[in-house]
């Protein structure tokens, strides 16, 4: 079917560009596997005998945040993008951990078909996670990359536990989606694609697939990277949560042969706002340190 001849198709979805058409007609394949008693979900693009690449979230994302990002990574690579327990369509838990959400990722690479050494890239608090994986499961990687992830002591996406919110339509959840950091700029088309794969119908409702009382652990993410000897690639996004300062900071605790990257123009969230550019940065990336 041709998406853009869809009569119920949101006006902001006709308006998406090709490239965003044919990244999201390239559908996943959708999986799970068991971590410490919690199903994990995850997609996955590409052929299982090419080289692995791993795409972690953010706090309260999933990863359907994705889906326009990885087919565009897939022509040469095995991409598999996994639901953190407490997110998406993995199962909540009742206490969080980030070495247990690094074993996540090992478990998703796994359960995705790529049987050998992978990189992984992780956005803001995913970036966290992705640093602990190359802490604690550094001769499963081949590479990591971190996106935008600050060194504060405590996440970006923190907030407070609350009760399950229940909304009285989907339309009307929908359209009280916003990114957590606030961001000025998000593109419309991907802006609603997200949305529409963060929400599930429950009794009386519409409510956001996140667990709303998930307590982020507190693991600065300066405590971590000096613990990682892969090669470590870090892009900061211009308008984003790490200013120069912290960015120099960044730089020197990085081991040698690793790499800092401005991503021009982009806030917080580049694959809401400059999609394409994170893609160009990590496929640079994934051609110098990605490969086994």
């Amino acid at each position: 079917m041709d998406v853009d001849r869809t009569p119920d198709a949101p006006p902001s979805f006709h308006a998406a560009p090709p490239w965003f058409h044919a990244a999201l007609a390239d559908r996943p394949e959708h999986r799970d596997t068991m971590v410490n008693g919690a199903n994990v979900h995850l997609r996955c693009w590409g052929e299982t005998h090419q080289p692995g690449l791993v795409l972690v979230h953010g706090g309260s994302a999933h990863s359907g945040w994705w889906d326009h990002i990885a087919p565009l990574l897939a022509q040469h690579r095995r991409v598999v993008a996994v639901d953190l327990s407490g997110h998406g369509d993995s199962a909540a838990r009742d206490a969080y951990d980030i070495t247990l959400w690094a074993r996540e990722v090992v478990a998703a690479a796994e359960a995705g078909g790529i049987g050998r050494p992978f990189h992984v890239a992780g956005h803001s608090m995913g970036g966290w996670v992705t640093a602990q994986t190359g802490a604690e499961f550094g001769d499963r990687l081949t590479g990591l990359t971190i996106i935008d992830s600050p060194l504060n002591d405590h996440p970006p996406e923190e907030r407070k536990a609350r009760p399950v919110r229940v909304h009285p339509d989907r339309e009307t959840i929908l359209g009280r989606f916003r990114t957590l950091p606030p961001q000025d700029v998000l593109l419309p088309y991907v802006r609603r694609h997200v949305a529409e794969e963060s929400v599930r119908a429950v009794d009386g409702g519409w409510t956001w697939k996140f667990d709303p009382t998930i307590t982020v652990p507190h693991t600065p993410l300066r405590g971590i990277l000096p613990r990682i000897d892969r090669p470590t690639s870090f892009l900061r996004a211009e308008h984003g949560l790490v200013p120069p300062t912290m960015a120099d900071e960044i730089r020197s605790l990085l081991r040698p042969h690793s790499m800092l990257v401005d991503l021009p123009d982009a806030g917080h969230h580049p694959m809401l706002d400059r999609p394409l550019t994170l893609v160009t940065a990590l496929r640079t990336i994934l051609a110098t340190t990605g490969r086994p």
